[in-house]
Formats: C-alpha cells, sequence, structure tokens
C-alpha cells in the first residue's frame, strides 16, 4: 500500500519565474518523509536518529500558487538494513503529476555518525504497511 499526504502551497515557496522554486519540492518530500513516519512508523522524524543519504527529483510541470493543495504518494518499495528508499510522487490539484522524488534516508548512531541497523518495529511498521 502507498501512503497519501497533503501539503500546501505557500505563498513564500513561489520565486521570480511564478512558480514554485525547485528547492521547494525537496521541502515537500521532507514533510511528507515527517508525516509518514508520524503515521506509519508511529515515531517523530526529528527523534529517529535518521539522516537523508540522496535525494533525486524529476520535475515533470511547475507548480503554481493555485495548484495546491498538493498530494504526496510516498512508497517505500524495499529496507535496508540500516537505508529506507522513498519514492514520492507529486500531484496537483487537479490530478496533474508534477515531481518524481526518490530518497534514501539512513538510520545512524548519533554519538559515532555511522549508519546502524534500523530497529525492528520500524522494519515491522513499514513491511506490515507497504507488504513488503
Amino acid at each position: 500500500m502507498e501512503y497519501e499526504t497533503t501539503v500546501g502551497v505557500r505563498f513564500r515557496d513561489i520565486d521570480a519565474m511564478g512558480h514554485v522554486n525547485n528547492a521547494v519540492y525537496a521541502s515537500y518530500a521532507e514533510q511528507a518523509r515527517v508525516d509518514y513516519f508520524d503515521d506509519v512508523v508511529d515515531r517523530d522524524l526529528s527523534s529517529t536518529g535518521s539522516v537523508l543519504a540522496t535525494i533525486e527529483i524529476d520535475y515533470r510541470r511547475p507548480i503554481e500558487l493555485d495548484d495546491g493543495p498538493l498530494t504526496i504518494v510516498v512508497d517505500v518499495p524495499h529496507l535496508g538494513e540500516s537505508s529506507i528508499p522513498m519514492t514520492y510522487d507529486i500531484y496537483t490539484a487537479d490530478g496533474d503529476l508534477a515531481a518524481e522524488i526518490e530518497s534514501v534516508q539512513v538510520v545512524v548512531d548519533r554519538e559515532s555518525g555511522s549508519s546502524r541497523p534500523m530497529p525492528d518495529a520500524w522494519r515491522e511498521a513499514m513491511a506490515d504497511y507497504h507488504d513488503l
């Protein structure tokens, strides 16, 4: 199953070209990650001891101020030992695909900064939710 959340388009997201600035798309994915961890893993993302290792954004169409609220569909295609690959499809209120994003979140030991295995409870929650 895929996870869905919504994010509003704020006036401050708009750049001089009249559409959402390219860097804001990463912020939309970040908000979707926060919502996902709250709802699926039952954890506040800031307390997880995880970091964003990679992010790749494919822009499909510009987002304008009146294109919101946006729907972000999040999927976790598989789980690594310490890594959580995630995909995000961002849709406008009209249902147009605006961007496809892929990221990898990595669980780290806060003291050493090295990766560590994700907790079993997280793995079980994500695996159950996505039928992995």
